[in-house]
């Protein structure tokens, strides 16, 4: 539903886009807030070690079923299956500045409109809005997994590391937190962190690009050979494959060390420098072929949509067009996982709708 961070500046740093713009918002409508008014409504939310929020009941029907009885009570009217075809400014009277037309053929007037319609995976889904003449940002994925091209890090599908940074070679862009290995490549709050802050990047890249993992983050190089320098004097008769360094999974352990030509059965005692320096630089600088995404648990965000310069950021009405409001992922808002995208329609939701009613 929302994440627990207090702070509005670090709440507002989890958005690679429109941090700032919602930062202002917050003032008037935060998580807090959000909190506020769903357990007003009886809705009792609960908080997880990495700061999500959910209903108390693990179950999202809770959240739908408040908006409607609250819609309910307030005696609104929720249409299904009446898509829109086109929005139309028109003159007739100062109370109807707007005609809708749907697919049926049924036209509705209204004096002001909420565009609601969540993000949307090409630009087409914006087609509506052009009449307006109000800029869109190319839309593009935002957290998504990485395939990787050919690699026999996928036979340790299911294994986790709490902490990794990984970094696009060649760019600015690296995260760190937890990754998972799957059977198609790499995911985890590390990989979606990256995907979301490269998002615009990675889509002119055409989803084809070099990582490099660090499986150790707390040494860095020189550190990192002078430890290994002093495993191998203080335990000269250990087998290399057998003993895993810094917490890191067994099976992940043999794979670098496979990996670094180190056989299952080499000592400390007998292991090479070039052989100790291809082990170094797989735990700092791992590299990995990255050719294409998944979609993460089917979830889809976009990194677009309506530019922030054509909204009023007091009201969220658009500057060019008197009535027309914007709430949501239809905005180029948006977030890294964690509750902070749902925090960013509440926030746009409420002010959005606060205004609109005034």
């Amino acid at each position: 539903v929302t994440n627990s961070e207090k702070i509005p500046k670090k709440f507002a740093k989890n958005y690679p886009r429109g941090g700032s713009f919602l930062l202002r918002l917050f003032d008037v409508f935060d998580a807090a807030k959000t909190i506020q008014w769903f357990e007003n409504k009886g809705v009792n939310l609960k908080t997880e070690k990495d700061g999500r929020m959910f209903p108390d009941t693990d179950n999202s029907e809770t959240i739908i079923n408040c908006l409607l009885e609250t819609s309910k009570k307030l005696g609104l009217l929720i249409r299904t299956s009446a898509g829109v075809k086109t929005i139309q400014q028109i003159d007739l009277d100062p109370y109807e500045r707007f005609e809708i037309e749907l697919f049926s053929g049924e036209k509705i007037k209204a004096y002001s409109i909420l565009y609601a319609t969540g993000g949307s995976p090409s630009i087409h889904g914006y087609h509506i809005l052009q009449s307006f003449d109000i800029q869109i940002n190319n839309p593009v994925p935002s957290l998504f997994t990485f395939n990787i091209a050919q690699s026999s890090i996928i036979n340790l599908s299911g294994l986790s590391v709490s902490e990794v940074t990984v970094k696009i070679v060649g760019s600015k862009f690296e995260s760190n937190g937890p990754i998972l290995i799957t059977h198609w490549g790499f995911s985890g709050p590390a990989i979606l962190k990256l995907s979301a802050w490269a998002a615009r990047y990675l889509s002119e890249l055409g989803y084809e690009f070099k990582i490099a993992i660090n499986w150790c983050n707390s040494l860095n190089g020189n550190e990192l050979n002078n430890f290994l320098e002093e495993k191998k004097i203080a335990n000269p008769k250990k087998i290399i494959q057998s003993n895993p360094l810094f917490g890191l999974p067994s099976r992940l352990w043999v794979w670098l060390c496979e990996n670094s030509d180190i056989s299952k059965d080499l000592l400390w005692l007998d292991i090479s420098n070039k052989k100790k320096n291809k082990l170094a630089e797989n735990l700092q600088n791992c590299p990995f072929q990255i050719e294409g995404k998944s979609t993460f648990k089917e979830e889809f965000v976009t990194c677009g949509g309506v530019d922030l310069s054509e909204i009023v950021p007091d009201t969220l009405e658009a500057i060019k067009v008197k009535g027309l409001y914007f709430s949501g992922e239809i905005l180029d808002i948006d977030a890294v996982t964690g509750g902070f995208n749902f925090q960013a329609a509440w926030t746009t939701g409420f002010i959005a709708g606060k205004n609109l009613g005034n």
